[in-house]
This record gives structure tokens, C-alpha cells and sequence, in this order.
């Protein structure tokens, strides 16, 4: 048996926002989006970025209320987005609407990461990649 991962899920509020939000910021291309805006997809070129509205997540889950968490906090997960300059993928966020949350720092292992916040309080590492040692 063989695995992939296909699919990272994120439920919001309004899908064409997160769409264009995402497209906007990171220049990711909008696979397709359903006519309804319930569900859309980006292609990164590996594993597709998807988003599914809060109404369709309720008719397709028990109690899918409690997805995008209350006030300033992020959700309890992330997109990791990788670059060679973190500085200028945060501003690029920011410019399209995300909120500035951690501002970049030189991890010990060399890694440089910052955190920003974007649709529906959705946390968005940006990090440069992890040096081989």
C-alpha cells in the first residue's frame, strides 16, 4: 500500500476570500473553486491547499462549528510556506491582509521563521528551509 498526502484542509468563513487572499500574497495558482464558493483548492506543485466553507463542513460534519476558533487567536494548526526571503513573504502577506503575529527569527538550527496571520485567524509559518547538515 502506498500513501500521499493529497490534501491540507483549512475551514473558513468565505472561500473566494481565502482563495484570492492566498493568490494575492504568495502568488499560489487557484486550481478551481465550486460555483457554490464552498470549496476551492491552490496548486503549489506538491500537496494542494484547500479550503471548505463553514456551511458545507456543518452539512457534511457533526457540529463543524468550533472550526475557526473566537477572537484573536489562530487556529490550532498551520500552513508552512518556504523561501528564501521570509522578510519579503511576510510583507507580501501583510500587503494582501494578513496581520503580522511572531516577526522573524534565526531558529539555532540556522532556520530562519516568522508567523503571520491570515483568513479566518489561519497561522502561516513562513520559514526559510532547513539547512542539511
Amino acid at each position: 500500500m502506498t500513501t500521499t498526502l493529497g490534501y491540507t484542509i483549512f475551514y473558513v468563513q468565505d472561500v473566494r476570500a481565502a482563495l484570492k487572499f492566498f493568490s494575492d500574497a504568495f502568488d499560489l495558482s487557484i486550481r478551481m473553486h465550486t460555483p457554490e464558493n464552498d470549496y476551492g483548492e491552490l496548486d503549489n506543485g506538491q500537496t494542494i491547499l484547500a479550503f471548505v466553507s463553514l456551511e458545507l463542513a456543518n452539512a457534511n460534519l457533526a457540529d463543524a462549528g468550533g472550526f475557526t476558533p473566537p477572537g484573536p487567536l489562530p487556529a490550532p494548526a498551520s500552513i508552512t510556506l518556504v523561501t528564501d526571503d521570509v522578510q519579503a513573504m511576510v510583507r507580501s502577506g501583510i500587503e494582501a491582509g494578513a496581520k503580522a503575529y511572531v516577526d522573524p527569527v534565526e531558529k539555532p538550527w540556522g532556520q530562519t521563521v516568522s508567523y503571520i496571520l491570515g483568513p479566518d485567524n489561519i497561522l502561516i509559518e513562513v520559514a526559510t528551509p532547513i539547512p542539511s547538515n
